[in-house]
């Protein structure tokens, strides 16, 4: 499948995201780092894009290796199963935040 560039906004900035990936899925993946943005925003009261984008990325990828460590115990038999659907969503967000251009999928 080709890559195709489709533009998103995040607080207010617009992005070409390049992906192999549906709209509809790069628009979810934009929409969750800018909701992630605008709570560590409105918490910390943090004004500089670039500060607001890498707690966001901290926030998302501690969420994703608690996935991962969680799924690593599932297999042994010690955890509920995870939503398969939130890994892949986190996962898309940490691969995809906080960079004009970057290339998703």
């Amino acid at each position: 499948m080709a890559k195709r560039s489709i533009a998103v906004r995040i607080l207010g900035a617009e992005y070409r995201i390049r992906s192999e990936a549906d709209e509809a899925s790069v628009r979810r993946v934009a929409a969750l780092v800018e909701e992630t943005m605008m709570r560590i925003r409105d918490r910390t009261q943090t004004v500089d894009t670039l500060d607001l984008a890498v707690l966001a990325a901290l926030n998302l990828a501690n969420d994703l290796l608690a996935l991962r460590d969680g799924a690593e115990r599932e297999v042994s038999g010690d955890l509920a199963p995870i939503d398969p659907d939130r890994l892949a969503r986190l996962i898309a967000t940490v691969e995809g935040a906080a960079a004009e251009g970057l290339e998703l999928g």
